[in-house]
């Protein structure tokens, strides 16, 4: 009697692939798995014997493709760039019209949309889908950020919607299986058809870029209380623990005050005290930053982000900085519970503002790379699964409820309340913060960034006289209309002239 045939294939069993692959197999589906090193393989499979939807191991592609009902659906988890380009060659002459390569990788968004296109010239269909949530997401629900052919999303549609995260469809706060680790029932699903070829790629890598921000905000609180107030590694614990219970409420806040509260095994010191001022990225947020100044989009808070894990990885430059160049003079004079109170507004009000430049950097893509974006799903699916997930996002979602086209978050009744009531404490840290001599390059980028957008007036007009002065650029007038423009002969001052 012939084997039946698998729902879904996948190829990569390193840890995100395993566990995507148990979450698939969790809820019922039936799954072909493939990697390189067969022993991989079948010590994967020989490990999880009893999944309620079965997991099938193979020893070639082209028993892979073999063993999956038609259209075959079938996910890539590789390392992005040329490894997923050499598997989707190798799959090209195994596979026949309509069926379907899922890149559930962090690909670039152009990259996407090139395959995309090629491989629709063959017959074959390609979606391109952000996974977040890491490990935990992958395995017992991640936020899922589809894009590629609408018929394609159709397929798959029901495997996403089972093995997404789910949120409360009142709170949108994220559910929890009846068990630890047992799938989650009822809720509402955090994934989506985000859009056509690279939509999906294009707003998990911002997704990932809000999340630099996020994280680079909470360590500048972090810093603020430590450097300035003095406070304990305990006691910040403490203060984060407290912030979760409020507007601040997210998986970011929560780890932090569980990491600001462990012990070091080794040395009984807390922990965070052990672990080297130095950060990694592997590029995303550098990748949202290029974006966002090649399409001329306002991201400073992001980009500041990323260039904060720059000067951190140059560790041995700071210490020795650290021994010559001054520092100033200060010491906190105040109610620390009410500077405490001003950090926690300075944090989300920034947030605010760091939010606020992703969903404008995802508005201007879909203007150029012809998408039509849903913002207010994109935040719904953001509020389980992934790394910012957080009851904030449940705001976002409301404010696009109300208004679809919104110009930007600033500009929504309750974000431009929220920055009206919690702004002059926002101003009080970023100004303590500069004197104490404590770095806060989000805080201070953010203030900037709403300072900026909410001027009617800008010193852009002194530029753009200079602009015109040294290389005849032009300028429009405030007296005439837009799109008119002036150039003026600038009286030049006479200088000694260079010998030829």
């Amino acid at each position: 009697m012939a084997t039946q045939q698998s729902d879904i294939g996948l190829i990569g069993l390193a840890v995100m692939g395993q566990n995507l692959a148990l979450n698939i197999a969790d809820h019922g589906f039936a799954i072909s798995v493939y990697n390189r090193t067969t022993a991989t393989t079948e010590q994967f499979v020989k490990n999880f014997p009893n999944t309620p939807g079965g997991l099938r191991g193979t020893s070639t592609l082209e028993e892979f493709v073999q063993s999956l009902k038609r259209p075959r659906k079938l996910i890539i988890l590789v390392k992005a760039g040329g490894p997923t380009d050499a598997v989707i060659a190798n799959l090209i002459p195994l596979l026949e019209k309509d069926d379907i390569i899922i890149d559930g990788g962090n690909a670039h968004w152009l990259d996407t949309i090139r395959r995309e296109k090629e491989l629709r010239t063959k017959g074959l269909l390609f979606i391109g889908s952000g996974v977040s949530g890491g490990e935990e997401g992958a395995r017992f629900g991640p936020s899922l950020m589809p894009g590629g052919d609408a018929g394609a999303w159709k397929e798959i549609e029901p495997i996403w919607r089972a093995i997404a995260a789910k949120v409360d469809p009142e709170t949108g706060r994220p559910l929890t299986g009846a068990e630890p680790g047992k799938p989650v029932e009822g809720g509402v699903p955090c994934t989506a058809h985000i859009g056509p070829d690279g939509a999906g790629h294009y707003v998990k890598m911002v997704h990932n870029g809000i999340e630099y921000g996020d994280m680079q905000m909470i360590c500048e609180a972090y810093a603020l209380m430590k450097d300035v107030l003095g406070m304990s590694a305990g006691e910040m614990g403490e203060v984060f623990t407290e912030w979760n219970q409020g507007d601040l409420d997210s998986f970011l806040i929560e780890i932090t005050a569980d990491i600001l509260k462990q012990k070091d095994p080794a040395t009984g010191k807390p922990l965070v005290e052990v672990i080297l001022d130095t950060a990694g990225q592997k590029g995303t947020g550098k990748w949202t930053s290029v974006s966002a100044l090649d399409m001329g989009t306002p991201a400073p808070t992001i980009a500041e982000a990323v260039f904060a894990r720059c000067l951190s990885a140059v560790k041995e430059e700071r210490v020795a900085a650290s021994k010559v160049l001054p520092a100033p003079q200060h010491a906190f004079s105040g109610d620390k519970a009410e500077f405490i109170n001003a950090i926690r507004d300075a944090l989300y009000c920034s947030k605010i503002c760091s939010y606020a430049q992703g969903f404008q950097l995802m508005r201007a893509a879909q203007e150029e790379y012809h998408w039509k974006l849903n913002f207010g799903e994109i935040a719904q699916i953001f509020r389980g699964g992934c790394i910012i997930r957080a009851r904030f996002l449940q705001k976002i979602t409301e404010a696009y409820e109300r208004d679809p086209d919104l110009a930007n978050l600033l500009l929504d009744p309750y974000f431009k309340e929220a920055i009206g009531k919690a702004q002059q404490n926002w101003r009080r840290v970023v100004a303590t913060a500069a004197e104490a001599g404590v770095s806060a390059p989000t805080f201070f980028s953010a203030l900037s960034y709403y300072d900026g957008y909410r001027s009617e007036r800008l010193p852009a007009n002194l530029l753009q006289g200079q602009r015109d002065y040294f290389g005849a650029h032009t300028y429009e007038r405030v007296d005439q209309p837009r799109g008119k423009f002036f150039h003026i002969d600038w009286p030049k001052p006479d200088r000694p002239q260079i010998e030829s």
